[in-house]
C-alpha cells in the first residue's frame, strides 16, 4: 500500500469542512427565511447582524453577514412604508392627548398610554370606571370614556380597529357576586364600555370588539395588594393596520 504524504493527510483531514460549511450556510438561509416572514424588531435584528461582523468561513471570502448577496436589505423591518411611518405618528399624536387629558383629570397614575407591537393600549385601572366585584360602569366615569371616545374618532385614528380587553387579578369571585368567575366580571366589564363608546359615541360596532381574559395576561406578579390593584384594568386598544386581519370579519 502506497504510504499517504503528509500534504494529502492533512488535506483529507480537512474534508469534512466543506460539510460542515456547507451544513452552516443552509441552516443560516433557513433563519433567513423564517425572518422574511416574520416581523422582528429593527434594534435587536441590527444588533444580531452587528455581532456577525468580522465572522469568518461561512461566505466566500470571509464575507459577513451584511455582504452577503442573498440577503435583500430593501425588505429589513427599518424600511417602513409612508404609510406605517404616519401610522406610528397618528398613534403617537393620540398618546400625547390621552396623557395630556389624563394630567388634566389628576389621572395620570390610574390612566396610561402605551406603545407596543401591536399598537396604542390605553390602559385604565379598574377603581376609575368600577366599584369592587362590579362590573357597573360608574356614573363619574361616563364622562372619561365619552372623552376617550371623542380621541378614538380623530383624523388618522376614526378608521382603525378597537379592542376593549378586560382584565382582573388572581382573588377569587366572592359567593355573594352575581358573576360566578373573573371570567365572567372581565368579560362584562369590557363588554359595558364597548356598549358604551357604540351607544353614545356611535363608534362603528365593525371597528371594535372586546374579551375578558380574567387574571391570565397579568402587569405585575399577584403577590402584593399594589400589584393585584394594577392587574385589575380595562385595556382600550388601537391596533396597528397589520392587525386588523385577526378582528376585522
Amino acid at each position: 500500500m502506497r504510504r499517504r504524504s503528509a500534504g494529502e493527510s492533512k488535506k483529507d483531514s480537512q474534508k469534512w469542512m466543506i460539510t460542515y460549511s456547507d451544513l452552516v450556510t443552509l441552516l443560516l438561509c433557513f433563519f433567513v427565511l423564517l425572518f422574511a416572514f416574520s416581523e422582528i424588531d429593527a434594534k435587536k435584528f441590527q444588533a444580531i447582524m452587528e455581532s456577525f461582523q468580522g465572522s469568518q468561513g461561512i461566505f466566500t471570502g470571509g464575507k459577513t453577514i451584511e455582504e452577503a448577496p442573498f440577503i435583500n436589505t430593501d425588505y429589513l423591518p427599518e424600511k417602513l412604508t409612508s404609510r406605517e411611518i404616519q401610522e406610528v405618528e397618528d398613534l403617537k399624536k393620540l398618546k400625547g392627548l390621552v396623557e395630556s387629558y389624563a394630567n388634566t383629570k389628576g389621572l395620570s397614575s390610574e390612566i396610561q398610554a402605551i406603545i407596543e407591537e401591536r399598537g396604542l393600549i390605553i390602559r385604565i385601572l379598574n377603581n376609575v370606571f368600577f366599584d369592587s366585584g362590579k362590573a357597573t360602569i360608574k356614573p363619574e366615569a361616563k364622562e372619561i370614556i365619552l372623552d376617550l371616545g371623542d380621541m378614538l374618532k380623530t383624523e388618522g385614528i376614526k378608521d382603525k380597529f378597537i379592542k376593549i380587553e378586560g382584565h382582573t387579578d388572581t382573588d377569587r369571585i366572592i359567593g355573594t357576586s352575581v358573576f360566578k368567575s373573573n371570567w365572567d366580571l372581565s368579560g362584562m366589564r369590557a363588554c359595558n364600555v364597548l356598549t358604551l363608546l357604540v351607544n353614545e359615541k356611535n363608534i362603528h360596532d365593525d371597528r371594535i370588539s372586546f374579551s375578558g381574559y380574567a387574571f391570565t395576561r397579568p402587569v405585575a406578579p399577584n403577590d402584593t395588594y399594589e400589584n393585584k390593584a394594577k392587574n385589575r384594568r380595562v385595556e382600550i386598544v388601537i391596533l396597528k393596520s397589520f392587525y386588523n386581519k385577526w378582528e376585522s370579519n
